[in-house]
């Protein structure tokens, strides 16, 4: 089964994150948008495991949180991969809370490894992915939206708790299941 390591988010980030994306379909760029409630911040992609690897994974994910506080983040501003004037990836960066999360995801990165997940081939980039672009039609108007809505306010969000999540492609979009979570210590 096709697995992630994430930390979701509060229903309200997610409306705001909706509303983002609203203003920059209005570009009719080609962009494959990532429906609100798909939004998260991946740490680790772990790809396809085995069903009897879920125990072990659970179990990295326990011994991960095992000595970290809950923490406050905050999305930050909008963004573009590899550069705002040539989008392939839009996103809404993290802010508050960056450092925690790279942490987490760089200790995830470590573990996993010795569980057989293959290392990521890029390093880790803390962000909220919006949309794909899939083609350049009309993206001369998107960076146009893009480029004026770069700045927005922080919206701050609680992190608790990180949840592996299945990942099923459907036509329609993925399809994402979680399978079990490892809650932060709350102070």
């Amino acid at each position: 089964m096709r697995t992630f390591i994430a930390v979701s988010l509060p229903q309200g980030i997610k409306q705001q994150l909706g509303l983002l994306q609203e203003q920059l379909k209005r570009s009719a760029a080609d962009v494959k948008w990532v429906q609100p409630h798909n939004i998260h911040v991946t740490l680790k992609f772990l790809g396809e495991i085995e069903e009897q690897k879920l125990g072990q994974i659970t179990a990295m994910l326990q011994d991960t949180v095992k000595d970290k506080a809950c923490f406050t983040a905050s999305m930050s501003g909008l963004g573009a991969f590899p550069r705002m004037t040539a989008p392939r990836v839009i996103w809404s960066g993290i802010n508050k809370g960056k450092e925690d999360l790279i942490r987490i995801a760089k200790e995830l990165e470590e573990k996993s490894g010795i569980l057989g997940v293959p290392p990521e081939d890029r390093p880790f980039t803390c962000h909220l992915t919006l949309g794909r672009v899939r083609s350049s039609a009309n993206l001369h108007r998107l960076v146009k939206i893009l480029t004026e809505t770069a700045q927005q306010p922080d919206q701050e969000f609680p992190v608790t708790k990180l949840t592996l999540f299945k990942s099923t492609l459907a036509p329609t979009g993925p399809v994402y299941e979680p399978l079990t979570e490892a809650s932060l210590i709350t102070t």
